[in-house]
């Protein structure tokens, strides 16, 4: 009987995908419900409003781009304000913006997070801050030399001029949110870039200080997404949607199936969760070009967290939220609903850990996931049936599965939250 049940099972998993593939229509009708997502982007583009706009009752930080000299004022004029305290008997001390998650809130009418303005002290007397202090001043002295030099380092450099201070990067990374938010600048602002992590590849050219870059030349591995997204510009592209993907894997098999040129797409990952270069890059192009960006993500919460963060923005980084957030990304796959849908093998269904249920539920109590209640209803499904599935799992089906059937039956139906 065992044996019987061996035999029948890649029987049954070949007839499933040779099912769905016979529903395959030609790529332009498999386009046309993208087409028709393309137009109402372009035609109803959502208003960039901020804060100001709102009025809201209690007063909120926000971040803006600034300038080498910009920040070089912000920098002086802010140990001016500490010398002036030392000088008034008033001691030596930071006053830092919070960004604890009790400051932060979802603001609906913008679908992202923001930072509240609530500070805490820093003072150098304190024995509980005093080192936070000195690392304080160290990052605001460094800061200030790469603007005079008009240089960009990455956060490991910064890290590395004073290792015996810093002890540990985790240390002068937090520090060095802490800075960007106290000047009011965003982070890249500050001349500190995070190492090369997210690539693109696809229908998709642009300039990268003064180079010409072509995304459908860069092979398997695709075009590393540069960290300084300030010198990319003349953006062009013909595709149709950016094809948002979780891993690096699927991220490959897309690539090397060239799928962007039987459906015109730019694809972008940043092997797993975003990086600030990543979140930055799909911002300008969803800005620039005006097309929709669909998602696919692992059936987990985590995939669904990584989402998220593209979309709402991070509690760590809440203060550059405008900056930082692409509003209406469409979930595309892979959720919970198409493990049943797709016939995924139950040999591919991972069962959840407490730990997943755990974020799950966190998830579902969050406010802008409340906000969309396909999201819940998906969730309910993860959190219920307890089991989840990487993106991997279609590759049960044949390895071509999520480029040749998968991903073209969504679009072709639609199926995107």
């Amino acid at each position: 009987m065992s044996k019987a049940n061996v035999k029948k099972r890649p029987a049954q998993t070949e007839h499933t995908a040779l099912g769905a593939k016979k529903k395959i229509k030609t790529a332009d009708e498999v386009l046309l419900k993208v087409k028709a997502l393309a137009k109402r982007v372009r035609e109803d583009p959502i208003l960039s409003r901020t804060l100001s706009d709102l009025q809201l009752p209690h007063s909120c930080r926000e971040v803006v781009d600034k300038n080498a000299d910009s920040v070089l004022d912000e920098v002086e004029s802010t140990i001016y304000q500490v010398a002036q305290q030392i000088l008034n008997g008033e001691g030596f001390s930071y006053g830092i913006p919070s960004r604890a998650k009790g400051n932060q809130m979802y603001i609906p009418e913008l679908d992202r997070i923001v930072l509240k303005d609530s500070k805490s002290q820093r003072p150098f007397a304190s024995t509980s801050t005093c080192r936070k202090a000195v690392i304080t001043t160290r990052i605001l002295q460094l800061i200030h030399e790469l603007c005079l030099k008009r240089i960009h380092v990455t956060k490991r450099d910064l890290f590395y001029t004073d290792v015996k201070l810093f002890e540990e990067q985790g240390n002068s990374d937090s520090t060095l949110d802490d800075v960007a938010c106290l000047l009011g600048c965003t982070r890249s602002s500050l001349h500190v870039v995070a190492s090369e992590k997210g690539v693109v590849v696809g229908r998709l050219t642009f300039r990268e200080d003064g180079d010409l870059i072509d995304c459908q030349r860069m092979g398997v591995g695709g075009k590393a997404i540069p960290p300084n997204v300030d010198k990319v510009d003349s953006i062009q592209s013909d595709a149709l949607f950016i094809l948002l993907v979780e891993k690096d894997a699927a991220f490959m098999r897309l690539a090397e199936d060239r799928f962007y040129n039987t459906y015109p797409c730019i694809i972008l990952t940043a092997k797993g969760q975003p990086d600030v270069a990543s979140r930055l890059f799909l911002r300008k192009l969803k800005d620039t070009l005006k097309i929709p960006v669909l998602a696919l993500v692992d059936s987990d919460p985590y995939g669904l967290k990584i989402l998220s963060v593209y979309m709402k923005g991070s509690m760590n980084m809440s203060y550059d939220s405008s900056n930082l957030t692409t509003p209406d990304i469409k979930w595309l796959g892979v959720r919970p609903s198409d493990l049943d849908r797709f016939n995924i093998p139950e040999q591919c269904r991972l069962p959840m850990t407490e730990e997943d249920m755990k974020t799950g539920k966190r998830l579902m109590e969050e406010d802008f996931v409340k906000a969309n209640p396909e999201w819940i209803k998906e969730l309910e499904i993860m959190v219920q049936s307890k089991v989840k599935a990487e993106i991997q799992a279609l590759s049960s089906f044949g390895f071509q599965y999520l480029s040749q059937v998968y991903l073209p039956l969504k679009l072709q139906e639609g199926d995107w939250i």
